[in-house]
């Protein structure tokens, strides 16, 4: 983009024009001059690495012994290169001022008036402080020199010197800064609003870089949630930036805390950056209760566990990889002194309440941590505030309990119980007989476009390992509801084992086998050989199709519930694999009473349209 300027009007800055070369070569005609911005004072940003790139550029040319402005120059400035170039410029001395400005001027109200003299305003501002300024606006003031030179051979050639333009902010900023003692705080704000008065600001400038006018009084309530940061001019009439501001938090426990604090800024000074610095005192500045709202996890970066793109490395290690149904939410303390939570579920479970007994502290269970959700999948790990000083922590009992500062061994034997009034968590509560399921790859390679094909099996991908979580949540849930056992009673003559139709099992038999602790390796089958499901002993698999399909089609879950009957010790014969308990009883009820288990749906998951399946 070229912005033209036409220093005789100063109210073309935004207006756009070609450069063109076939200018007359005048002397001195053509000038460049860099424009540099900088930084704040005392600011860390080197001023030789910031760019003028301004939205708006004003300019004035003045004789640097008259202050007289020059006119009938002409003007262009171009951001990309943060360069003003002027044209009719004539040999001497002059001074150039240029005002640039960044941001939303046209909020501000800003006028650039056509000055004759430097010693004239310039640069003006409403009186009528409403708001904190919407554009930052640079000014410098630079001497340069024009000198032309003709040869022998009539060449006019010129040279123009003081070129460099360094530029400074006519404004200041105040910033709004708080020390939280305990971070959990600054994450739980519900708002944070301050008043900004008592002051009054300049409102303009001369062309020599005097502030001149004084507004009316600032009154103003601000949300700093939004920002925090705030642009003015300069104070005037020895006054000051003062205030309150309003602090409410949110308490794990379900309440609100309401704080307030004074401020007063006496200085707001041209290109510096004023801090409102304050140390937030606090009920919750010594609660030990990690409070992880959807801000605090999220500046955690915590992970997710069985995610597209997991090592098979990591799926595949049970050490890494592995979970019992009937306690899907593992809960640990690292040797480094972290909370560690993974969590195998397809749906988010909101309303966490985690308590834990520390034998070395208390024999009551204290409020370790409190989730507003914890996400699918989560692998959660922070560090627990215990090791960074002392701490207060609610008992079970409702006892308030001093905990010193802690070291990680502290938590040797540590015993976690979790509250949660979560309808998905109350069913997950109803897995009592759960299975240990871990991830195995068979031989097969999921890096390979075909899964690496290994007999029957092939690569097992987190997609399919998410599906087994899901499938096996739901079964170790069914195998307890009263609806299943009383499908098993009414059809027990038609529960037969491996001898046949005349081998009779009753339902309490095959209810102990389906409730027995059992450990599998699961799966994925390669279908390329006429088989789609393999199961028995502690291997379980079935192919791509059923693991998609198992939460509504009957003919995908007789595959599931035909492997587990191998699982469950039983052959061809029975009526657990090509018999009416997996062809017909378990299947069936399974996709009929979906919508009571714990993972209802597929759309949790919506594997059906993963972009890594086979």
């Amino acid at each position: 983009m070229t912005v033209v300027l036409w220093s005789s009007l100063l109210l073309t800055g935004c207006r756009q024009d070609d450069w063109s070369p076939s200018v007359p070569a005048a002397a001195g005609d053509a000038a460049v001059f860099r424009l540099r911005g900088g930084a704040y004072d005392g600011a860390a940003t080197r001023v030789e690495d910031l760019r003028a790139d301004y939205d708006r550029v004003e300019f004035r040319v003045v004789d640097a012994a008259s202050g007289d402005a020059i006119g009938d120059l002409r003007g262009l400035y171009h951001p990309d290169g943060s360069e003003l170039r002027i044209e009719g410029l004539r040999e001497g001395d002059y001074r150039l001022l240029v005002l640039g400005i960044r941001g939303d001027w046209s909020r501000d109200g800003v006028e650039v008036h056509p000055i004759s003299h430097i010693d004239e305003e310039w640069v003006s501002f409403p009186a009528d402080p409403g708001e904190p300024l919407a554009a930052e606006y640079f000014y410098s003031q630079s001497p340069f020199t024009v000198r032309t030179d003709i040869s022998s051979e009539g060449i006019v050639t010129s040279q123009v010197t003081g070129t460099e333009t360094l530029q400074q902010r006519i404004i200041g900023r105040a910033d709004f800064t708080f020390a939280y003692e305990n971070p959990y705080i600054r994450t739980a704000l519900v708002s944070l609003r301050a008043t900004l008065g008592g002051a009054r600001f300049h409102t303009g400038m001369t062309g020599t870089g005097e502030f001149t006018g004084e507004s009316g009084e600032l009154s103003l309530e601000t949300d700093l949630g939004e920002a925090s940061t705030y642009c003015f001019l300069p104070l005037a009439g020895g006054t000051s930036l003062r205030g309150e501001i309003e602090l409410v938090t949110r308490t794990y426990r379900g309440g609100e805390v309401r704080r307030t604090f004074a401020y007063e800024l006496a200085d707001l000074e041209p290109n510096r950056i004023e801090r409102i610095h304050t140390p937030v005192v606090h009920p919750d500045n010594t609660s030990g209760t990690m409070f992880i709202t959807p801000q605090a996890y999220a500046e955690g970066s915590h992970g997710q566990i069985l995610q597209d793109g997991e090592p098979k490395t990591v799926y595949t290690d049970p050490a890494q990889r592995r979970f019992n149904t009937a306690a899907p939410l593992q809960l640990s303390v690292t040797d480094a002194g972290e909370l560690h939570a993974r969590f195998y579920s397809p749906r988010p479970l909101s309303g966490v309440l985690v308590r834990a007994r520390i034998p070395r502290v208390d024999s009551e269970y204290l409020d370790l941590a409190w989730f507003d959700s914890i996400p699918p999948f989560a692998d959660f790990c922070e560090r627990l505030p215990q090791l960074e000083r002392p701490t207060q922590c609610l008992s079970e009992s409702g006892r308030w309990v001093d905990l010193p500062q802690l070291t990680a061994a502290d938590f040797e034997g540590v015993e976690f119980a979790v509250e949660c009034e979560d309808p998905y968590w109350k069913k997950l509560r109803q897995i009592i007989h759960g299975w240990t399921i871990a991830f195995s790859l068979f031989n097969g390679d999921p890096d390979r476009p075909d899964g690496g094909p290994s007999g029957n099996w092939m690569g097992i991908r987190p997609v399919h390992c998410r599906e087994a979580v899901a499938f096996f949540l739901n079964f170790t849930y069914m195998i307890d509801m009263p609806e299943h056992e009383v499908i098993l009673r009414e059809n027990q003559d038609r529960l037969y084992g491996n001898g046949g139709v005349n081998d009779k099992v009753t339902p309490e038999r095959v209810l102990s086998q389906m409730r027995q602790s059992r450990s599998l390796n699961v799966g994925l089958v390669y279908p390329g050989n006429g088989i789609v499901g393999l199961g028995g002993g502690s291997s379980y698999g079935v192919y791509q199709q059923a693991w998609l399909q198992h939460y509504f089609d009957t003919y995908s879950c007789e595959i599931m519930f035909h492997e587990l009957g191998h699982v469950m010790g039983y052959n061809h014969s029975s009526s657990f694999t090509y018999g009416p308990w997996a062809q017909e009883l378990m299947n069936h009820f399974y996709v009929n009473h979906l919508d009571q288990m714990p993972i209802d749906s597929p759309s949790y998951l919506n594997s059906s349209r993963n972009p890594t399946l086979y």
